[in-house]
């Protein structure tokens, strides 16, 4: 079996023309025409894309790392010559019409393998470049409040951090940012191009308000690399960051309430408000009154009638409400 040496592109670009530059002893006179025929020739003896006449089965190929991989590259005309250069899994034939290039554990990043036939006609040469995407899901991916720890403060914004270790290649990863089951946001990086595996991060920011409070924010690598890639794509979810958001006191009801007192009969004022942190409460009277306790709810019989002024407060403001008892009117 007669083994080809590892060559050049172009010293197998020029293997059948050289053999025209030995014709030229009969014709000594026409050796330097000769001599740019081939020089010539050799520009034009290697083909690819529709003109090639090499198939790769599959064209595209989507492998894990550390995945066994294995195409056939076909020749669809007589062929001298059959192979893959390729930094591993090389292999060649000859005169046979496909030879496959296989792989038991994908981990170099780098490699590019492409396949080469030298034929018996033109074009002598051409060759194939297989699209080969080695992928990595990431090692990790986490939230994180940026340089902020603690409870937010309403109406103040801040970065939320995502960050995504060892993914491969980039330029496929989506990240999805969602609050709860919502999807707020979403980032692609398609403009990078490294292929072997590198650190990412995205940036997502908020002004909390009163709604935010005990929200659960999260972001999730997509890494989608189309129809002959896994399906679905795999995808990482960090683990859920829970937000507290301080925000000052708020009643349900903050108009004025006007109450009719009757003998012997109860009467509630209620001066609950929603904050964060919990509101503490002071009641003040336009009436001597007994000292009342720093309860939103105030039940008893024996209030007088006048003016009651509720407060409630924490550390991001304060509000006050009003209730205002009245004797209750004959006859009413």
């Amino acid at each position: 079996m007669l083994e080809l040496p590892r060559r050049t592109k172009l010293e197998f670009h020029c293997l059948s023309t050289l053999t025209i530059v030995d014709l030229s002893k009969v014709f000594k006179n026409m050796e330097n025409v000769f001599l740019k025929w081939t020089l010539t020739l050799c520009m034009f003896c290697t083909v690819s894309g529709e003109e090639c006449s090499l198939e790769l089965k599959p064209s595209r190929v989507v492998v894990g790392f550390g995945e066994p991989v294995s195409v056939s590259c076909e020749a669809s005309r007589p062929v001298r010559v059959l192979g893959w250069e390729s930094a591993i899994g090389a292999a060649h034939t000859q005169q046979d019409s496909a030879v496959q290039w296989k792989v038991d554990s994908l981990i170099d990043w780098i490699e590019e393998p492409i396949c080469y036939g030298v034929f018996f006609t033109a074009p002598r040469q051409c060759e194939e470049k297989l699209n080969l995407i080695l992928y990595k899901t990431p090692d990790s991916v986490t939230i994180s409040s940026g340089n902020h720890t603690g409870a937010m403060l309403e109406g103040t914004e801040y970065q939320l951090l995502c960050d995504v270790q060892n993914i491969a290649p980039v330029q496929y990863l989506t990240l999805k940012w969602y609050r709860g089951q919502t999807e707020v946001y979403n980032h692609s990086f398609s403009e990078l191009t490294a292929v072997s595996p590198v650190q990412v991060s995205s940036i997502l920011l908020i002004t909390p308000t009163q709604a935010d409070n005990g929200a659960q924010y999260r972001c999730v690598a997509l890494l989608d690399m189309g129809p002959e890639g896994p399906q679905p794509p795999p995808s990482v979810t960090s683990e859920p960051l829970n937000v507290s958001v301080y925000y000052p006191p708020s009643f349900f009801s903050p108009d004025t309430e006007t109450l009719d007192m009757a003998v012997g009969y109860e009467i509630t004022l209620n001066c609950t408000a929603i904050g964060n942190p919990t509101p503490l409460y002071s009641w003040q009277a336009s009436v001597p009154q007994e000292k009342t306790e720093d309860q939103p709810i105030l039940t008893s019989s024996s209030l007088l009638p006048g003016t009651y002024t509720c407060t409630a407060s924490n550390k991001m403001g304060k509000k006050s409400k009003q209730f205002i008892i009245q004797t209750k009117s004959k006859g009413m």
